[in-house]
């Protein structure tokens, strides 16, 4: 069973992904995307959630979208396989359009 991170290695594992933040006990990011094209990112945030067997909690605003992850399993908190979904869902941002909001 994955264990969860220190808010001191959350932290340090953000410092590679601009944008992501952290309250200590999730991750989270904002990105700022057209809507159509932000549909369309959340579909392939699902699809590579569906292949790496975690998921997150995203939200589609107009212009938005919101995500963040946890483990459930943690009650909430963040290990090392939410830091690789958030890496995931970066390397596929750009071709998106998503950008910092």
């Amino acid at each position: 069973m994955a264990e969860p991170l220190t808010r001191e290695q959350i932290d340090e594992h953000l410092k590679e992904l601009p944008g992501w933040t952290t309250d200590g006990v999730s991750i989270e990011r904002v990105y700022s995307i057209p809507h159509i094209a932000g549909a369309a990112f959340i579909v392939h945030i699902a699809a590579i959630q569906d292949r790496f067997g975690h998921h997150s909690n995203a939200t589609l605003g107009y212009k938005t979208v919101r995500l963040s992850i946890s483990s459930s399993d943690l009650g909430g908190r963040v290990a090392e396989h939410d830091i690789e979904l958030a890496r995931r869902i970066e390397a596929i941002s750009e071709a998106h359009g998503a950008v910092m909001a």
